[in-house]
């Protein structure tokens, strides 16, 4: 029975991907000659289902746009907007969206900056007449980034397997929260920096690690805040991997990053529960050994694929 669950879990994850975190990106900049002159660049993922995504700008604005083209992971194209007023109080939609894709919208006045996310369920956004505060569409982006992202979802969960007792619990996801924070601000301040598809790789490597800890029979690490400390920090590069691809195009820096992480705290937490109820049914009804062997084989599979496809990736 075993070796069978083995092959099949083994076999089934060679379909499963890890999906890849690209949101789409507006950013519009006011001229800093003229009022009612702005500046857009459209940015869309190259990986996406179906055709690329319209922005439809409102009605008062004149548009000049140049050829789309390719850098990095996106397909940028610059418009140019000359309005008959300010385009505050005005409505920005973006037709053809994927249900996969979602837009952040960042607009740079002179005086203050406005962001909003746009997604298929809400295509279309209001742009307030008042001052935005606070960048909340960074918390939604760092909610949806954990959510999309497998493989930190399959380490956080292959951590619980390796903790026994809440203030371990808690000492553990608090060492990964603070590792990954410290990883993620320097990256985004440039003060260190991986390749994104190396870290990728070594990602995958330490979901392939937990997946062989949890293996072992009846051990509990003595230590597991440690290693989700020093595993948290590789983590965190790979958070900062997503966020710099699209960008923080405005004047707050702190706060962008700080609601972006707050958002993959929420995410997180929420996530936690899910793998405690199984372990908690399975002691329950005496089970625990086959949850273990479940959960090794499933997420050690699903993590030596992802090392072995992003390390092809690098290659090729």
């Amino acid at each position: 029975m075993k070796r069978f669950l083995s092959f099949f879990l083994l076999i089934s994850s060679f379909n499963l991907m890890s999906h890849e975190f690209n949101p789409a990106h507006l950013i519009i900049d006011q001229s800093n000659d003229f009022q009612n002159t702005y500046v857009a660049t459209w940015m869309y993922p190259v990986k996406n289902i179906g055709k690329r995504a319209d922005v439809i700008f409102p009605d008062i604005c004149n548009l000049k746009s140049s050829d789309p083209f390719v850098q990095g992971k996106y397909i940028i194209e610059k418009i140019t907007l000359e309005c008959n007023e300010t385009i505050k109080g005005k409505f920005i939609e973006i037709i053809n969206l994927s249900v996969l894709t979602d837009a952040l919208v960042t607009i740079n006045f002179k005086e203050d900056t406005f962001e909003g996310l746009i997604n298929v369920q809400r295509n279309k956004i209001e742009i307030p007449l008042v001052e935005q505060y606070y960048p909340t569409a960074y918390l939604y982006l760092g909610v949806g980034h954990l959510f999309d992202g497998l493989d930190h979802i399959l380490f956080i969960f292959g951590l619980l397997f390796c903790i026994s007792g809440l203030v371990n619990i808690i000492k553990t996801i608090t060492a990964f929260t603070i590792a990954h924070s410290i990883t993620l601000g320097l990256s985004v301040f440039n003060i260190i920096s991986l390749p994104q598809a190396t870290v990728e790789a070594l990602i995958a490597l330490t979901i392939v690690y937990l997946a062989l800890e949890i293996s072992k029979s009846n051990l509990k690490l003595k230590t597991p805040w440690m290693m989700a400390f020093g595993f948290g920090l590789l983590h965190g590069l790979g958070f900062a991997s997503a966020l710099m691809d699209i960008g923080i195009a405005n004047n707050q820096m702190l706060l962008s990053l700080l609601f972006f992480n707050i958002g993959i705290e929420l995410a997180q937490i929420a996530l936690i529960p899910i793998p405690l109820f199984f372990i908690y049914l399975s002691k329950r009804f005496n089970l625990s050994k086959h949850l273990k062997i479940l959960a090794s084989y499933s997420i050690g599979g699903m993590g030596f694929y992802w090392f072995i496809d992003r390390v092809i990736g690098m290659i090729l």
